[in-house]
């Protein structure tokens, strides 16, 4: 009969069991709340800055500044997106959906990347046609325009730039990020065409733009379908995982071994741990060494350990 069996929960998110639970799980909420106001500061910037410029792009004839109108279209149902995600992340976890609505973050980074990519085609397929259908160009207005809008994603940026800071706000900072480098092509566009009469640089930067736009839409989408996918967080390597696990005094072997990725910054592991004898009165302290190394070395705080014992401790007496 298989004796001492454990089975540890140690969530490390919050519900008041330390000190420094309590202050974790406050610098959690907090951090939220700011990149809450951050996202929602953003969407008002965008979405005044989308109308100004889809109006100047009609006016002007300029493919790059439309462009860029229809990327700040994208933006802000994405930044909407991003805010309501948040809204929902808050609510509290049920008997049906037991991790609450944390993996809505996910999602909506996930369809934040898609969107992008989806534009980058648009911009791409646009200038090809502006190539074989060259259109006047009113460049002052051009310029003019996209100078605002440029002063406002400069805003825009250094309220979502934060160190850390969660997918969602990575996605938005990303959107914002490729909303600048399309104001900074319509300005040199808009200069060149001034001064030397060259339409042609503005189907050419704004295919420019959609590759930069690919580039980070993929790598956002492709760590969005990670964590979907219950990935191995990027910054830990499971064999050092387990190979730490089983260094431990007490552990026999580790098998079972899962970790992945809750929502940005909430990661969870789960495994099963045999011990290394019959002695079942160190079961506990077993546990308590192999919860501090995860939460110490690899910062891992929600973790599910299930001790077995060995094949020859069937039948010996717990004492």
């Amino acid at each position: 009969m298989q004796q001492g069996a454990g089975h540890d929960h140690d969530h490390g998110h919050g519900h008041g069991h330390t000190p420094t639970a309590a202050a974790a799980a406050r610098m959690g909420k907090e951090e939220r709340a700011r990149e809450r106001r951050s996202l929602l500061f953003t969407l008002g910037i965008t979405a005044s800055i989308m109308v100004l410029e889809a109006i100047g792009g009609f006016l002007s004839g300029s493919l790059a500044l439309q462009a860029d109108a229809g990327h700040m279209l994208t933006d802000t149902s994405s930044l909407l997106l991003a805010v309501l995600a948040f809204s929902f992340a808050t609510r509290p976890a049920d008997l049906r959906r037991t991790y609450g609505f944390y993996r809505l973050e996910i999602l909506a980074a996930l369809a934040n990347g898609v969107l992008l990519l989806l534009l980058a085609g648009w911009i791409v397929w646009e200038a090809i046609e502006r190539f074989s259908d060259p259109r006047p160009i009113d460049a002052a207005t051009m310029a003019i325009i996209a100078a605002i809008g440029l002063i406002a994603n400069a805003v825009g940026l250094v309220l979502l730039h934060r160190r850390g800071g969660s997918l969602n706000l990575r996605g938005a900072y990303l959107h914002v990020l490729g909303d600048t480098l399309s104001s900074v092509g319509v300005i040199v566009a808009a200069g060149v065409i001034l001064l030397t009469g060259w339409t042609p640089i503005d189907p050419i930067l704004s295919a420019v733009i959609a590759c930069v736009i690919v580039w980070s839409a993929f790598s956002l989408v492709r760590s969005a379908v990670d964590v979907l996918l219950e990935a191995v967080p990027a910054h830990l390597d499971l064999a050092e995982v387990l190979h730490a696990l089983e260094q431990t005094e007490g552990v026999a072997e580790v098998h079972d071994l899962h970790i992945w990725t809750i929502s940005s910054g909430m990661h969870a592991l789960s495994a099963h741990v045999v011990v290394d004898g019959c002695d079942f009165a160190r079961n506990e302290e077993i546990l308590r060494k192999l919860r501090a190394l995860l939460a110490e070395r690899f910062h891992l705080d929600h973790v599910t350990l299930q001790l077995e014992t060995p094949a020859h401790c069937e039948g010996v007496e717990l004492h």
